[in-house]
């Protein structure tokens, strides 16, 4: 198996137990089972975190993965992933100023935008995963290109 399905399949993981635990802190938290909640949050935000992190590695170390997949489906492949990309990261902005309302115990305001954060972070999985799948599951990997590769020489090798 190829280093980036690997990588990929490992940052997969930690963002769909990431979004697992923002699940149940949102049951929670609706049930008002406070102490429960904060657990869960807490535990999505270190996956989320840890799932940064990998990401971030990923793509410095092994680089990114070019679609493989038929050429006419490219473009709303190219579609879908921007729109995903611009949402994650919304999403995980989000995150750190929910999360950080709610470690300052700021609640008026933390449970303002905590509905909105964890429907983006919901979002931003699935889409997340449907990417993932495309690019390693449904259809053969396309050429990977090291980040590093892209600084040196300047453009993409695929």
């Amino acid at each position: 198996m190829r280093a980036d399905a690997i990588w990929g399949a490992v940052n997969e993981g930690l963002m769909i137990i990431s979004a697992i635990s923002v699940a149940f802190g949102w049951y929670f938290i609706r049930h008002k089972q406070v102490t429960i909640h904060r657990r869960f949050m807490l535990t999505a935000a270190t996956f989320g975190a840890l799932f940064f992190v990998s990401y971030l590695l990923n793509t410095f170390l092994v680089g990114d993965t070019f679609y493989g997949g038929p050429k006419a489906y490219a473009a709303s492949y190219q579609i879908f992933l921007l729109i995903h990309v611009v949402l994650a990261t919304a999403a995980g902005v989000m995150g750190v100023i929910t999360l950080r309302y709610a470690l300052q115990s700021r609640f008026s305001t933390h449970r303002k935008i905590a509905p909105w954060t964890a429907t983006m972070w919901l979002i931003a999985a699935v889409t997340g995963l449907a990417v993932f799948l495309l690019l390693f599951v449904i259809f053969t990997p396309g050429p990977t290109t090291t980040s590093l590769l892209q600084i040196l020489t300047g453009h993409a090798t695929h």
